[in-house]
């Protein structure tokens, strides 16, 4: 079975970091381009950065310079690296995992369940 499960999530203080796993199975992860979402309570869920099946990587410009994407295709594990960290980036983070088989078709699409980050004093 598919299943993305992260991990690292926790309570810090501004300016402190948190480093979240989110560990794979049940695909090929190494062709997948994967990807941090959050969502805060009543927003919408955000796109936070991405990383492609080549280690291209993007993120949002509110987290560039303090959040680090990066995966190992050994280990089956993408991971956020989360420096700097403001009350503002208070949510629930959820790991994605993409891929398109074929470019007529809709992409495939999984998600895991999310961890709690809560940054405040």
């Amino acid at each position: 079975q598919v299943q993305l499960v992260e991990s690292g999530g926790g309570l810090v203080q501004p300016g402190g970091s948190l480093k979240l796993s989110c560990a794979a199975s049940g695909f090929i992860f190494n062709i997948y381009s994967m990807a941090w979402y959050r969502q805060a309570p009543g927003k919408q869920r955000e796109l936070v950065a991405t990383i492609t099946s080549g280690s291209i990587t993007n993120y949002v410009d509110s987290v560039k310079g303090r959040f680090t994407i990066s995966r190992d295709n050994t280990k089956n594990t993408v991971y956020l690296q989360m420096n700097s960290l403001k009350p503002e980036d208070t949510a629930v983070y959820y790991c994605n995992a993409n891929h398109q088989f074929d470019t007529t078709m809709r992409p495939v699409n999984f998600w895991g369940q999310g961890t709690q980050v809560t940054v405040s004093s």
